[in-house]
């Protein structure tokens, strides 16, 4: 069962994910997309560290910032193996996979995917048409994959207009990506000030003709 879970900086999203893993499995998988850059960032997946060895819960981390859809390909291929395949979803013996965050894990694609003008130094192109084949990729992968997955993004479109034209491209990218996640997420929550709302549940449904 895949599960999409957006909401705003801070908002408690990552700790609804773990605490609903724990909730559907006996042990976890923390794929982790962040790359330290910075002291701001350490402290942040420090912060996370440290939470969930705190929580008692079986938790595995594999940072992976570029790869995921390879590697929930192989996680796939591993449960199969071992007899955890599509038949014993729901007995608590393969582990909850968490990817914490996938527009984390866009801005790296965007990244490795492009260059600074040189003749401007400030202007960035990257090639689009590769970065929505790696995000169908995803998507393919996420759509394959049976055992429990939460899937942690950033909801980046609901405030102002980005200033500069790499921030209103990396916005409208993360919001192509949320929509062809949540649809195909069996589950999708919106986490605001801690609280999560189940999107599905209460998403209105347009009568066919």
């Amino acid at each position: 069962m895949a599960i999409f879970i957006t909401g705003g900086a801070r908002s408690g999203k990552s700790g609804f994910a773990e605490a609903y893993a724990m909730n559907l499995a006996k042990r976890g998988i923390y794929v982790a997309t962040s790359q330290i850059w910075d002291d701001e960032m350490k402290e942040r997946t420090d912060h996370h560290r440290v939470s969930r060895e705190r929580s008692g819960f079986a938790w595995q981390t594999i940072e992976e910032p570029y790869d995921v859809a390879e590697l929930l390909v192989k996680l796939e291929a591993a449960a199969v193996v071992v007899g955890e395949g599509r038949d014993h979803d729901h007995d608590h013996r393969r582990p909850a996979v968490i990817i914490d965050c996938l527009t984390l894990w866009l801005t790296n694609q965007m990244l490795r995917l492009g260059e600074f003008d040189a003749n401007d130094g400030e202007s960035y192109r990257y090639d689009s048409g590769a970065l929505s084949a790696e995000v169908n990729r995803l998507i393919d992968a996420v759509t394959t994959y049976t055992g429990p997955l939460l899937l942690v993004t950033n909801e980046v479109g609901s405030g102002i207009v980005p200033a500069y034209p790499l921030g209103r491209r990396f916005r409208d990218e993360a919001g192509r990506m949320n929509r062809k996640l949540a649809a195909c997420c069996q589950q999708a929550f919106l986490v605001v000030a801690g609280i999560p709302l189940d999107l599905k549940a209460h998403a209105f449904q347009l009568e066919e003709e």
